[in-house]
């Protein structure tokens, strides 16, 4: 299917926290990050990178938003929506302009479209937003969703048996995917990515967390699908952050590919975090 979907890129993403001024001195921190409050929010910006923190449940994740080339194509990527009967709301997020959007997954997350009123900071060390992922509880569901409405296109998808899905990966521009999910007992956030610009920038990242005393939840490892280098931690939430070198690029015509439910597709490095 071709959208006007294509290309899109996550701009940023909303996190929730009980104590939202503690999770965002602690992501300012961590990325070396410049920290502003908002009205009702925290904002913490850095290189390539935004993330809006609110009041709300610990690990929450209510809406990523995704950045259009131009005003051009957001206008015809909301008419697409419209033909196809996807109900369009209100923006909630206080970075992207007039014109921006949101329509909402049948987990209830909402997806923003928009246009950034200003541009990310340029100091700090390399980590562009990359990539959101959820678990879900109807994936095959959310999998629909996201292909046919939303005209993300597959890149990867992850089978146990001969035809049960267990994780999708889809893409919004050449990059292996902007989103993924996996299938879980229980839907929620899984964790969101910051994807630099090769191994010794993967080093780097390691030795801040050192330096912070920051433990590393998962990895080094390079997940199948994608190929990328990554390691995991965790906020102060439980909520997994990644860090990822190498992204596989796929052209845009590219099939999606099938692998087995195993720790070797999610680890050719070694053991897996499996969600189901």
């Amino acid at each position: 299917m071709t959208s006007a979907l294509w290309p899109a890129r996550l701009h940023h993403l909303r996190r929730d926290s009980p104590q939202p001024e503690r999770l965002a001195r602690f992501y300012a921190e961590l990325l070396d990050d410049s920290i502003e409050r908002l009205d009702d929010c925290w904002l913490v910006r850095g290189r390539g990178r935004a993330l809006i923190i609110g009041s709300g449940a610990a690990g929450g994740a209510p809406y990523f938003a995704l950045q259009m080339q131009d005003a051009s194509q957001l206008r015809s990527y909301a008419a697409e929506l419209d033909a196809r009967g996807v109900q369009r709301g209100p923006s909630p997020t206080p970075l992207f302009g007039e014109g921006a959007f949101a329509v909402a997954d049948p987990d209830g997350r909402r997806l923003v479209f928009g246009l950034a009123r200003e541009t990310t900071c340029a100091d700090g060390l390399p980590g562009r937003l990359q990539h959101f992922v959820c678990a879900s509880a109807q994936l095959p569901e959310l999998m629909d969703f996201y292909r046919h409405r939303i005209g993300m296109i597959e890149s990867d998808r992850v089978l146990e048996g001969a035809d049960d899905p267990s994780a999708c990966f889809l893409r919004s521009d050449p990059e292996h995917h902007s989103f993924a999910a996996f299938r879980a007992p229980a839907s929620r956030p899984d964790h969101h990515c910051y994807e630099t610009n090769g191994w010794m920038d993967i080093r780097d990242w390691a030795d801040r967390m050192g330096r912070l005393g920051i433990k590393l939840w998962w990895g080094p490892g390079r997940h199948g699908p994608g190929n990328n280098l990554f390691f995991m931690i965790e906020d102060p939430d439980g909520y997994k952050v990644e860090f990822s070198a190498e992204l596989e690029l796929m052209p845009k015509e590219m099939p999606y590919r099938t692998w087995p439910h195993e720790e070797r597709t999610l680890n050719l490095w070694g053991s897996a975090w499996m969600r189901s």
